[in-house]
């Protein structure tokens, strides 16, 4: 039930497990979101992003295969292992990520499933926070769990859509 600050490859993100709808809203809530914000799956690797997304096209598995583990967002059609709430609605799509970040892949390993994800970035800001101390004193009373990865500059994905085919946007 907990919502946490974890380090990424692409910076801080604030993280809970998928199935806790209390940690998402008070995520939500943290970053004063949307209902329609895209939230993003952490996996630890090809296989569980297989148990969340349907994935048809060959040509998009090879190309997610030579690219994870790595700063990138892959835009999948959703299985039905995903909650409703977390995908976007219209398209009926999750983004989906294999980071290449040892902490958040001992998590993922460790947890045995993928961690619901946003970038850390605090309403009326446009820059994620990148320095833990900094997390610490802005957000200890409203997340659970800060995990030190150190500072980590936020860079962020390269989206690739691979419901309308190989789309990438940087």
């Amino acid at each position: 039930g907990a919502v946490m600050a974890c380090p990424t490859d692409s910076g801080y993100a604030l993280t809970c497990r998928l199935d806790d709808k209390a940690a998402y809203d008070k995520i939500k809530q943290i970053r004063a979101l949307p209902d329609s914000h895209f939230m993003t799956l952490l996996c630890h690797n090809l296989s569980s992003l297989g148990h969340y997304a349907i994935l048809n096209d060959n040509q998009a598995f090879r190309w997610i295969k030579a690219h994870t583990p790595g700063a990138y967002t892959f835009i999948l059609k959703a299985s039905k292992s995903v909650p409703k709430r977390v995908m976007q609605k219209k398209r009926k799509t999750i983004g989906l990520r294999i980071p290449d970040n040892v902490i958040c892949q001992s998590l993922l390993s460790s947890l045995g499933e993928p961690l619901m994800s946003c970038s850390l970035i605090l309403p009326d800001e446009t820059d994620a926070l990148a320095d833990p101390w900094d997390i610490r004193d802005r957000l200890s009373h409203q997340v659970d769990i800060i995990i030190d990865g150190g500072y980590l500059w936020p860079e962020p994905t390269t989206r690739v859509d691979c419901v309308e085919g190989l789309v990438v946007e940087t």
